[in-house]
């Protein structure tokens, strides 16, 4: 059997899995990470999983277990690779994925690597809802969860050949209602506890707290306007609103408008009715697969075949991918999704994942429109 290191963050979620690979027979080493300084305070709710009690929930967890436990800082990896990322997306009118950076660059980035380096760990465990799967050649996949309403493969889309190895997913098969009553069973502490459902360093759920504590974000009003550039309004500060945005934006124009663009530099944002927001072409940047190549076919002009997904929850579309040019890298490259069907408010910045089936092929950041995308008209 393996030593291995369960990243417990105080759920119920995280509890089982660790509870799961200790049943397995394994050498299970329990650490909670600190992130940043919501670690220093207590969540009035408990929903939150890097708060003090948070820790006191998965320390208890693991004392129910028999299991070492441990805190690791790592404020360092998580500023750098999640938080800064965070907030310089929003200043630059872009919608983050902070959930992909976290799980790529500081769960199977930084814990990773000090888990096998401090702990002797041969992997790390993780309570999230996706399958790994081990082809007869050694490739290994990253797969859907067999509960559909709690897939979180879209967060994961970035990990690489390397990472996956010594990734473990101890509630693929399960349901939550499952993963609830093997926690029930074993009486864990946080069996009945509600789950997260906020950004773990936006306690209060307003991003533009953050932008304002963090970044030092001062909002400046600026034009807002309609289908056609008329003015019809003014804006409040661009970081404060995302594409596909209905609700305060404070306009009555006889029928919904969305925000459909955030133009920072100009400090203006463009308004369209919900038709405006369709569309079956979605550039990406920053493109990985996970088996370290893009698919078979790639090579032709037609490119490959997969369903897209543009957020968490979408449901994904038939389409066609293609690189950008000829010369596009596997990783990190400029990459076109053309859907079979349109997609609704493709928020530049947010995560656009792709699947064959069950298996996840790879994905990207939305790219902000090119130049040939109409351009914002300010008018007085």
């Amino acid at each position: 059997m393996s030593r291995i290191l369960v990243a417990m963050s105080g759920g119920v979620d995280s509890s089982v899995a660790a509870a799961l690979v200790a049943e397995q027979g394994h050498d299970v080493v329990g650490v909670w990470m600190r992130l940043h300084d919501v670690a220093d305070s207590y969540s009035e709710f408990k929903k939150s999983c890097c708060s003090l009690d948070a820790a006191d929930d998965a320390r208890r967890v693991a004392g129910q277990l028999g299991i070492p436990f441990y805190v690791m800082n790592l404020e360092r990896e998580f500023d750098a690779g999640v938080l800064q990322p965070f907030l310089d997306a929003y200043l630059d009118g872009r919608t983050p994925s902070p959930c992909v950076d976290c799980n790529t660059y500081v769960k199977f980035g930084a814990l990773l690597g000090r888990a096998r380096h401090l702990y002797d760990c041969d992997a790390v465990a993780t309570g999230h809802y996706a399958r790994r799967v081990v082809s007869d050649d050694g490739e290994v996949r990253l797969a859907r969860a067999r509960d559909t309403d709690k897939d979180q493969t879209y967060f994961l889309y970035g990990l690489r050949q390397d990472q996956l190895e010594h990734a473990r997913f101890p509630l693929g098969e399960l349901t939550k209602p499952a993963v609830r009553s093997v926690a029930r069973s074993l009486d864990l502490v946080t069996a009945d506890k509600p789950e997260s459902q906020e950004i773990c360093f936006v306690p209060g759920g307003d991003y533009r707290e953050a932008l304002r504590d963090r970044a030092g974000w001062r909002p400046e009003p600026g034009p807002l306007l309609d289908v056609g550039g008329d003015r019809v309004g003014e804006h409040r500060g661009a970081a404060a609103y995302t594409v596909g945005q209905r609700q305060g934006l404070g306009v009555a124009l006889g029928e919904p408008r969305y925000v459909s663009r955030i133009d920072p530099l100009s400090n203006t944002i463009q308004l369209g009715r919900r038709e405006d927001l369709e569309t079956t072409t979605v550039a990406l940047e920053r493109v990985s697969f996970v088996a370290g190549a893009a698919p078979a076919g790639t090579e032709t002009a037609s490119g490959f075949r997969a369903d897209a997904r543009i957020r968490h929850r979408a449901t994904p579309i038939a389409a066609t991918v293609r690189p950008a040019s000829p010369a596009e890298p596997a990783r990190g490259g400029r990459w076109i999704v053309e859907t079979d069907e349109p997609v609704w408010a493709a928020a530049p910045g947010q995560a656009c994942v792709l699947y064959d089936g069950e298996i996840v092929l790879g994905g990207g950041r939305i790219a902000r429109p090119g130049a040939d995308a109409p351009e914002l008209r300010a008018s007085a």
